[in-house]
């Protein structure tokens, strides 16, 4: 059972080139859609029926798994599937036929301005760790850049010169500028800190942590957090949220929803027009609540 997921994980990676979080997504689902099959004493995944698929998306479903887990689940299975399929290892897709109410799409939550000039006020950037917290949280809301492209910013993707971040891949190549606070805060990171916590020359990631390692995403999402509370947001931060922030703040001021769509690096413009909505929303709620005869 556990050798065609393999072979599936494998297939991921050198063929669909798919991303390490996608993969990481979709062999959990799988190992666990196993177990599963394991409890229900099915010797194989092949030997799944629709019925089966159905009944274990149920089983999630009375778990408290939100809609939005068993939509993902089922497209893993479905992609596991196909490649099971399209290799002669079973005669039918048993998801094909399998629709899910489409979960209503949650607007993301945003920070105000003042809210994000308080959150980068508070490391302080005259020791080591404060000074390197300061770079990260600057860059995240320079660039708007997901929290996978932070941790894996090479040395040689920035250009602290001309105040540039190169970020490339299979599919899309995108060059974005930063604002000079932010090339300060990271030329200061760079001078100061990497420089001396850094003594691995194999290392060429751009943040590591405090032993000269690469930073992880749950170091980066330990320290938006740390510095979300010290600056007492009451909103639940995620390390996504500066990412919200950065395209709702540059809707708001006047940039063009394509610029911001090249910038965010969405293949799809439909992805960014998540943030015109929520700017819609928010005007809304300005209105009811401030124009006299709109209470």
């Amino acid at each position: 059972m556990r050798a065609y997921i393999k072979e599936f994980e494998v297939y991921l990676a050198t063929i669909k080139k798919a991303s390490s979080n996608t993969l990481e997504s979709y062999i959990r689902d799988l190992s666990q859609f196993a177990c599963f099959c394991d409890s229900i004493n099915l010797r194989s995944t092949t030997t799944a029926k629709k019925s089966d698929i159905e009944s274990y998306v149920t089983s999630l479903q009375k778990s408290g798994k939100s809609a939005a887990t068993a939509t993902r689940v089922l497209a893993s299975l479905r992609c596991y599937y196909g490649f099971l399929l399209s290799n002669s290892l079973v005669r039918a897709n048993p998801v094909a036929d399998i629709k899910l109410n489409k979960p209503q799409k949650k607007l993301p939550e945003i920070l105000t301005s003042n809210e994000i000039s308080k959150l980068l006020a508070q490391p302080d950037a005259s020791d080591l760790k404060g000074c390197r917290d300061k770079a990260i949280l600057e860059l995240l809301y320079a660039t708007g850049i997901k929290v996978s492209e932070i941790i894996g910013i090479k040395m040689s993707q920035i250009n602290l010169q001309i105040g540039i971040l190169h970020l490339s891949n299979e599919k899309s190549e995108r060059i974005i500028p930063m604002y000079p606070d932010a090339v300060k805060a990271l030329t200061n990171y760079c001078l100061n800190v990497r420089s001396v916590v850094v003594v691995d020359d194999s290392v060429d990631e751009l943040f590591t942590n405090m032993n000269g390692q690469p930073l992880t995403r749950q170091g980066l999402w330990k320290i938006i957090k740390f510095y979300a509370e010290k600056a007492q947001i009451k909103k639940d931060i995620n390390p996504h949220t500066i990412r919200h922030s950065f395209a709702a703040h540059l809707l708001e001021n006047g940039a063009p929803l394509k610029d911001i769509q090249e910038i965010l690096g969405h293949s799809d413009l439909s992805s960014t027009q998540i943030y015109a909505q929520l700017m819609r929303n928010r005007y809304a709620q300005s209105y009811k609540k401030y124009h006299p005869l709109a209470r």
